[in-house]
């Protein structure tokens, strides 16, 4: 690929105004929304992510309101984007605690990075796929503008291993999607090997894999 993207797949514009919307009304209650997951498990299933994160360039796929940005290794840089402009005012209000953090905040679509190919040494998202309207393009964008050898990390709640659950979860996915915006039957674990990235670990951090932390890695030339 040459210094932008060149594919033959473009993202839904609906479905990504959806996403977008569906971010934007609800960016000022987000943050008490998920306060008691945050304070349960959250935090430690982010900081246990980020301790292995070395860069030094970084991209963060979904900032949301910047939950991610205490987490953050000192000696790296990172650029952090996010679709919802609502949810980037939230997370600039954050930055603001943490002024020794090396950030850039930048409005942008996952499935249409705007970065020349192999642009970073490592991409993170934590509760970011299971919204991404088109997730296996948003993870071969990520691809694309990770340098080879490069890492992706994921913190992702998705399908359960166990079938008669799993069946369930698919029945409901498309009306919780119609109500909040989110997924809950993705199966990403093979969206990230359909991408193109090789899986170097997943690791199951809730009962039948409801969350799980991978580690993936993209293939040299």
């Amino acid at each position: 690929m040459n210094a932008l993207r060149q594919q033959t797949l473009s993202p839904d514009p609906e479905a990504t105004a959806f996403a977008r919307k569906a971010y934007d009304r609800l960016a000022g209650r987000y943050d008490l929304l998920e306060l008691p997951m945050e304070w349960l498990a959250f935090r430690r299933w982010r900081r246990r992510l980020w301790a292995r994160v070395q860069g030094p360039e970084v991209l963060e796929i979904g900032v949301g309101t910047g939950k991610n940005i205490p987490f953050y290794p000192s000696g790296i840089r990172v650029t952090a984007i996010d679709l919802s402009p609502r949810m980037l005012e939230r997370a600039r209000r954050r930055l603001q605690s943490t002024p020794e953090r090396a950030v850039t905040l930048l409005e942008m679509d996952a499935q249409a990075l705007h970065f020349e190919d192999d642009r970073f040494d490592e991409v993170v998202a934590t509760f970011v796929f299971c919204s991404v309207p088109d997730p296996i393009l948003g993870l071969q964008e990520a691809l694309r503008v990770t340098r080879p050898g490069g890492r992706l990390h994921l913190l992702e709640h998705m399908r359960v291993r166990w079938e008669w659950l799993g069946r369930w979860m698919d029945r409901l996915d498309a009306p919780v999607y119609r109500l909040t915006g989110v997924h809950i039957a993705r199966r990403t674990v093979d969206n990230v090997q359909r991408a193109g990235w090789a899986l170097e670990e997943v690791t199951d951090l809730a009962p039948g894999g409801l969350v799980r932390h991978i580690v993936a890695r993209k293939p040299q030339p």
